[in-house]
């Protein structure tokens, strides 16, 4: 089995950067094509090979990643997904990454958010939370160190 093969089964065929199915007939010179990332230059990193279309990981040369937050959630300032879950994985702790308007919207921004860095930052013990202040719902994430 290849790096690749070996990288895609174990990322589930999804792209680390648009969390997308990766097609694994796709020819790998097609931008919806699979290749392997180097996430990170850091040594200490988890992982660091993760699968990306083609396009996804050519075009992250050019700009830096943003994990997006889906349209249909309704977060005010959402918070950078990757610097978030980065400092998390060196430290630990808690961290507020967006504030909704109800309880609902924060619960569905929540559930999203798990699933979404299940596979983002696999193996990091992650819980999402969903804390009235302010007038708002604070949606948290808590990380315990691995």
């Amino acid at each position: 089995m290849s790096l690749l093969d070996d990288v895609a089964e174990r990322d589930g065929w999804r792209c680390w950067v648009c969390d997308e199915p990766v097609d694994p007939d796709e020819s790998v010179n097609d931008p919806r094509g699979p290749s392997v990332d180097s996430r990170t230059a850091d040594r200490k990193a988890k992982l660091a090979e993760r699968l990306a279309h083609r396009g996804c990981n050519s075009r992250k040369g050019a700009v830096k990643v943003v994990i997006a937050w889906p349209e249909r959630l309704y977060v005010v300032e959402p918070a950078p997904l990757l610097t978030v879950t980065e400092r998390l994985e060196r430290k630990g702790g808690r961290e507020v990454v967006g504030r909704c308007p109800t309880r609902k919207d924060a619960q569905e921004a929540a559930d999203w958010l798990a699933d979404r860095l299940s596979r983002l930052v696999p193996g990091l013990p992650l819980t999402t939370g969903v804390e009235p202040g302010g007038g708002q719902f604070l949606l948290v994430l808590t990380a315990g160190r691995r």
